[in-house]
């Protein structure tokens, strides 16, 4: 396809070049229709989510990672603390804020959003799900670290899972 300008020149690829500056300038876009239909089933209407375009200071939260140790330990969020899933225990989060905002995270949202409702139900008010997970902090740039250093690693649980990262290093 062509366009011509008022010029009378001829530009090719305008409107693909157009398309991807749009779906790169937005974050919401960056996700495809069919991951973004997934995560729908995933999550609880009721339960708040954040996304991670939402989190303009990560220091203003208490960072769970709701993940298995050895996921955890191939990268996680800054200031992240794990506090795992099937090994879930509240002692674990007994010298957290409950009034203090807290943003939890698994790989996809599936899970933190159940350690999430857990948190509630003890009395923790302000328990946000990162939208996405640690996939979709990922696929946006955003920083993970391992030991304090940044990574591009990210453990995605499993090879299916791993098929909804689309920047950084799969590891399984």
């Amino acid at each position: 396809m062509s366009i011509s300008l008022f010029s009378g020149r001829t530009v090719w690829g305008l409107p693909v070049v157009f398309l991807g500056i749009i779906l790169f300038a937005i974050p919401s876009f960056s996700q495809s229709l069919p991951y973004r239909t997934l995560l729908s089933t995933l999550y609880d209407k009721d339960f708040p989510v954040v996304k991670s375009d939402q989190v303009t200071d990560i220091s203003e939260y208490q960072i769970l990672d709701a993940r298995e140790k050895e996921e955890f330990e191939v990268s996680h969020l800054p200031g992240a603390k794990w506090i795992g899933y099937d090994t879930f225990d509240l002692k674990n989060v007994a010298m957290l804020e409950k009034n203090q905002p807290v943003l939890i995270y698994c790989t996809v949202g599936a899970r933190s959003q159940e350690i999430g409702k857990k948190l509630q139900e003890v009395g923790f008010t302000k328990v946000f799900n990162l939208y996405g997970g640690i996939i979709q902090w990922a696929n946006e740039g955003r920083r993970l670290e391992v030991a304090g250093k940044p990574t591009l690693k990210v453990h995605t649980y499993s090879r299916t899972w791993g098929i909804w990262l689309t920047r950084g290093e799969k590891v399984y």
